[in-house]
């Protein structure tokens, strides 16, 4: 049995009567394209091949465009789930600066570096404790030096860009000494606070963003007192499990519940406040 043929008119070389071209193949252009033709006609279009099939347009009325959306959620690292079980998310690749203070333990640090240089963030790490962190930035970003561990007071300008974003982590004690680094857009800065010292309460007040994991009773009074926040958070704070951080700006809080991959379990062990 023969294979059918559809006839094109004017179209040689596509099953048509007319002589086609030798070696050509079916839905590929001809050696020689033809002349361009005007009016519905034209169906082929020069080095992109034939037009598909031909349709109504799909029209909206404008009173209907009201009832159409799209979920979109705000971008950055996830840090893990609000109570809602609702992604809570930190903004730190952004055009303009954001410091942010972590009173809580190298763990969560090392989670929201690995998540921010999956996202596309260049990480740069500098501490007194290069030992905690070389093992993570070696494993991180699969052979590329995404993540970049620095001796205090030797992290050089990183020269952030909107492809190119920059979070510097400073985990120098709890006492760190001013950043030689100028304020840069796509550069954010998370400092890291074992636990409060007597600079806390500047760090914190100046800050963008607090995150708290679990501190003591006296601790927790600083911080309630700097945030201004409720006497029933400021409870909170000393029972506080090993995943679990209070997120924290002057007029809003949100608690969040880190979650970590199998992947970063394997890198950084389970959830915990203390190194």
């Amino acid at each position: 049995m023969s294979v059918p043929t559809v006839s094109a008119p004017g179209r040689p070389g596509f099953g048509s009567s007319a002589p086609g071209f030798p070696g050509q193949r079916p839905g590929h252009l001809p050696r020689t394209p033809e002349p361009a033709r005007q009016g519905p006609e034209r169906r082929l279009r020069t080095a992109f091949g034939l037009l598909g099939p031909r349709r109504e347009r799909h029209l909206v009325d404008a009173s209907v465009l009201s009832q159409l959306s799209m979920p979109l959620g705000d971008d950055g690292v996830i840090l893990g789930i609000d109570p809602d079980s609702q992604p809570a998310v930190l903004g730190l690749c952004r055009p303009t600066r954001l410091d942010t203070v972590l009173v809580g333990g190298t763990w969560l640090a090392q989670v929201i570096a690995l998540r921010a240089a999956a996202i596309g963030a260049r990480v740069a790490v500098e501490t007194a404790r290069p030992q905690l962190w070389a093992p993570m930035a070696q494993a991180a970003g699969g052979g590329q030096q995404c993540v970049t561990v620095h001796q205090v007071g030797r992290i050089a300008p990183q020269g952030p860009s909107p492809a190119s974003p920059v979070l510097i982590i400073r985990d120098l004690g709890i006492r760190p000494p001013r950043s030689r680094l100028s304020p840069a857009p796509w550069q954010s800065v998370l400092t890291l606070l074992p636990y409060l010292g007597p600079t806390a309460p500047r760090l914190l007040a100046n800050a963008d963003v607090v995150g708290v994991q679990r501190i003591s009773p006296h601790e927790s009074e600083i911080v309630g007192k700097t945030m201004r926040l409720g006497q029933s958070d400021s409870s909170a704070l000393p029972s506080l499990a090993d995943n679990v951080a209070l997120w924290c700006t002057q007029k809003h809080r949100q608690y969040v519940m880190t979650q970590p991959t199998d992947a970063e379990t394997g890198l950084l062990g389970a959830p915990r406040r203390m190194d």
